[in-house]
């Protein structure tokens, strides 16, 4: 009997409770061919939690590693491939870099899958300008307990919102539900790079033209209402004119010192 295997087998990573999958194609000059299973699960097999690990074809389920059988037996449509798809599940208590190695062996032919856990990126709602307060309690609580929580960010100018890093979605959603201000997780998970610009901190003039109208927040002037006249953004500092002042005083201060109160037109 010739058999040939083809299709995708590389390592895939998955974060807990999600799942990969992995279309590949088997032929042979047989009607039928047997397909074998032999499943590893690491790095360390003897504590690593269960995976689940589904085989399918164009009618639906025809194997999983519930069940007792290590082999299937699967047709093949004439001269045409046999169509098939690995999908593997990742348990919630998955901790990081655990991994599932399947290997579907037909034959002389043979291919391997790899999935590997990584962490979830969630994006947690809070109350409006509370982001900071349930951090910091989302913090105290992951001292306690399994350490599975990575980190936390709350990043300044939004509103509403924080982004949760760790690596058991179910404990994470335990960890905050009784969190004051706090309100519900996102359905779904985030990438590293739909929050990147987050992750570099905004100039202090950062959207601030010449023209704006602004009030100082703090300083000597603070309350005075100004209009910009000129920004320096190598050092983050804006010159402003006082409204108010009775001789008009160039004032150069951060960016940071100030509230845009009214755009330029």
């Amino acid at each position: 009997m010739s058999v040939s295997m083809t299709g995708e087998s590389n390592i895939k990573k998955v974060a807990a409770g999600a799942k990969v999958e992995w279309p590949f194609q088997i032929s042979s000059d047989s009607s039928s061919v047997k397909l074998s299973f032999s499943i590893t699960m690491g790095p360390d097999p003897d504590n690593a939690p269960e995976w689940n690990v589904t085989l399918y074809d164009s009618t639906g389920e025809i194997w999983n590693n519930y069940g007792n059988r290590s082999e299937v037996t699967v047709d093949i449509p004439g001269k045409s491939p046999k169509q098939l798809t690995l999908e593997v599940i990742c348990p919630t208590g998955a901790r990081y870099a655990d991994s599932v190695i399947t290997e579907v062996t037909a034959e002389d032919a043979s291919m391997r899958f790899q999935a590997v856990a990584q962490q979830s990126i969630m994006v947690l709602k809070t109350q409006i300008d509370q982001e900071k307060s349930v951090a910091e309690s989302l913090f105290a609580k992951s001292k306690f307990g399994e350490k599975d929580l990575y980190a936390i960010l709350s990043p300044t100018g939004l509103r509403g919102y924080v982004f949760v890093e760790g690596m058991n979605t179910d404990r994470l959603h335990e960890r905050a539900k009784d969190i004051k201000k706090a309100r519900n997780f996102v359905p779904g998970e985030t990438s590293i790079d739909e929050i990147s610009q987050y992750l570099t901190p905004m100039s202090a003039v950062e959207g601030i033209v010449e023209g704006d109208i602004v009030e100082l927040v703090n300083g000597p002037f603070k309350g005075e209402k100004a209009r910009v006249q000129q920004i320096d953004h190598g050092k983050e500092e804006i010159t402003v004119e006082l409204i108010e002042a009775m001789v008009p005083i160039p004032v150069t201060v951060k960016g940071d010192s100030v509230r845009v109160i009214e755009k330029e037109k």
